[in-house]
């Protein structure tokens, strides 16, 4: 047994010891690196977030990232290695707070968190409302003198909007891009879309609008 052993331990002995100066000197190597922090800011990731609940934040929640490491991990480490996720899957209408832990992010091998900001993310949830609007047109431009506007017709009148109940119930209308009447005699009608004034509510299946600007003479007392 103890020539086996010995045996063993013999064989190709300059390979092993090549090989254990190797090890000790890329040990060492990476024991004398010095050591470095970095701060990231990173979009936060949302998990099981319910079908029923829309966010009603217009803001896109982010998160301060301090890391800390040695030189050589900070130096690759990229925006998209770092993940603060949270789980929405017990969340429901209205105000609720989440703290972003240190275990919820992935960090590659030997960074670590030295700070979050915020340690807090407070979220706004809101149910999903549906509503039909009346479109108003927006017109704009110099009329050729002594006309003015008759008649604005839009087809749709109106339009079906979705987001946030409470935003939803605070839109009175949706409206038109600019439409420029410059020079209109008679008539003339314009392709354009619509939109509404909050980011977090959109319009429903519908790409553009038709709008007809109608004209007409100013007629003075003397002309009658």
């Amino acid at each position: 047994m103890l020539h086996l052993v010995r045996d063993f331990c013999t064989r190709n002995l300059k390979l092993k010891l090549l090989s254990l100066a190797i090890a000790m000197l890329l040990w060492w190597t990476v024991a004398r690196e010095p050591e470095a922090q970095m701060l990231m800011r990173v979009p936060i990731e949302f998990y099981h977030v319910p079908k029923d609940l829309q966010f009603s934040s217009e803001t896109e929640p982010q998160a301060q990232i301090r890391v800390r490491g040695p030189v050589h991990v900070l130096r690759d480490l990229v925006q998209a290695d770092v993940h603060p996720v949270i789980d929405l899957s017990n969340a429901s209408s209205g105000e609720r707070t989440y703290p972003i832990r240190p275990n919820s992010i992935r960090l590659p091998k030997g960074a670590e968190i030295e700070q979050i900001i915020p340690a807090q993310l407070r979220l706004s949830f809101d149910r999903p409302l549906q509503r039909t609007v009346p479109v108003r047109a927006r017109i704009t431009g110099a009329l050729v003198s002594g006309f003015r506007i008759a008649a604005i017709l839009v087809e749709p009148q109106t339009v079906q909007i979705d987001g946030p109940s409470r935003r939803v119930k605070l839109i009175e209308s949706a409206l038109t891009d600019p439409v420029d009447a410059t020079g209109v005699i008679g008539s003339a009608t314009f392709t354009t879309s619509v939109y509404t004034t909050d980011p977090l509510v959109k319009v429903d299946h519908l790409q553009s609008v038709r709008v007809t600007v109608v004209t007409e003479k100013i007629h003075n007392k003397a002309e009658r």
